[in-house]
């Protein structure tokens, strides 16, 4: 008999031996321990065959920034199925009931870290996300004088308090930012990042930006950097501007809207682009109706046929409004669908993708992901406020 249904206590074990046999990774005693108790067998889905678990997924509560409003997110992670019971549609049940499970719990919003883009695309998850990724000799460092600027630099311990003003506000710039808390810093950050910090402090003793960096065979690697102003940027490339005798080499990761090679004396540095995390809206109405859309000052509304396959919830026509101070809804056209003319269609994807900024509804439109004619383009171009996206986290 087949069964899907959340953990319970006793079965955590099998979920990390399954998350260890399938992502090829080995974990001590104490781990697994560890591991258990900050394990909520309420958030992790299982498909059983026979009383067995043969596929399961987690589903970790978040908050992510969404035009500068932290909203519910549903961290979608650990999706792994034992190989005799591989391409059985298991993954797609458990996304289904998850997706109801979210709607339920009042994730608005879904976001995973995929193995494969176009296999998720399948069941309504977008890329919404790129990183940038640095690498510099030293002689390509900025030139300045450290006794002539403002502000200060201290390296620090790994205060997540500290640190946490900071990132707020340099995270609030981006959509789709994780809203961090003292766990996440502790379990996650620190341990991913690794290193230690490095803190700029302004005139009046306001830490402004934050460094997460280690140094090891003369390679700097930039875990992660955060600033509220370009004093603070400047402050903390003279900081590393000042290892040129220590560092033959610096890496780091930056968003995708990021200036720095402009900004550097020698722009020819090493660069990439990497397509990263995707994001999936679960509820379109409850996530319109938290969302901040643009104040043009005047009430606009677009008609919109949406297709989903997978939520049937957001499966129709919809109505979308945004009053003049940017407050929005989405109602469904209900009985008059018969009778609705919608003006734009598109999938969930392509939705999600415009709704988190990734991508313009001009562009969707010319690329053939969004349908409709110009007056209604331009005024859903109008109201999505543009906005870059980042997201300098994995789960």
């Amino acid at each position: 008999m087949d069964e899907i249904r959340t953990l319970r206590q006793d079965e955590l074990d099998d979920s990390i031996t399954l998350s260890c046999y399938a992502f090829q990774y080995d974990v001590t005693p104490e781990e697994r321990e560890d591991r258990k108790k900050r394990m909520n067998p309420d958030r992790i889905w299982g498909y059983f065959v026979d009383g067995k678990m043969a596929s399961k997924m987690h589903i970790h509560d978040m908050r992510m920034y969404i035009q500068g409003k932290p909203i519910r997110m549903g961290g979608v992670a650990s999706v792994a199925t034992w190989p005799e019971y591989r391409r059985k549609g298991m993954v797609a049940q458990l996304l289904e009931r998850g997706l109801l499970a979210m709607k339920e719990d009042g994730q608005t919003l879904s976001c995973l870290h995929p193995f494969s883009i176009s296999f998720y695309r399948k069941y309504g998850w977008e890329l919404y996300t790129d990183y940038k990724t640095y690498e510099l000799n030293a002689t390509q460092l900025p030139s300045g004088n450290a006794a002539d600027a403002a502000g200060r630099i201290e390296r620090a311990d790994r205060d997540w308090r500290l640190l946490q003003g900071v990132y707020d506000r340099y995270a609030r710039r981006y959509n789709g930012t994780l809203v961090r808390d003292e766990s996440w810093w502790n379990h996650t950050v620190f341990k991913q990042k690794g290193g230690q910090a490095a803190v700029y402090f302004d005139d009046s003793g306001d830490a402004r930006g934050y460094m997460l960096y280690k140094v090891k065979n003369r390679i700097m690697d930039i875990g992660e950097m955060a600033y509220a102003d370009e004093s603070a940027r400047r402050g903390l490339w003279r900081f590393i501007a000042s290892h040129d005798s220590m560092c033959d080499k610096i890496k780091l990761q930056a968003p995708a809207d990021d200036s720095l090679p402009f900004l550097l004396p020698d722009p020819r540095i090493v660069q990439s682009t990497v397509p990263y995390f995707t994001a999936r809206i679960v509820d379109f109405r409850g996530f319109v109706e938290q969302y901040a859309f643009e104040p043009t000052g005047r009430e606009e509304s677009v008609r919109i046929r949406l297709g989903d396959r997978q939520a049937p919830w957001n499966d129709g026509d919809f109505v979308l409004r945004a009053d003049g101070a940017g407050a929005g809804s989405a109602e469904a056209a209900g009985d008059d669908a018969a009778a609705f003319a919608p003006e734009l269609a598109c999938d969930i994807q392509t939705m999600t993708a415009m709704l988190m900024g990734y991508k313009r509804p001009r562009f969707m439109r010319d690329v053939g992901r969004l349908s409709g004619g110009d007056d209604a383009v331009e005024r859903l171009e109008r109201i999505v406020p543009a906005r870059a996206t980042y997201f300098p986290d994995y789960f």
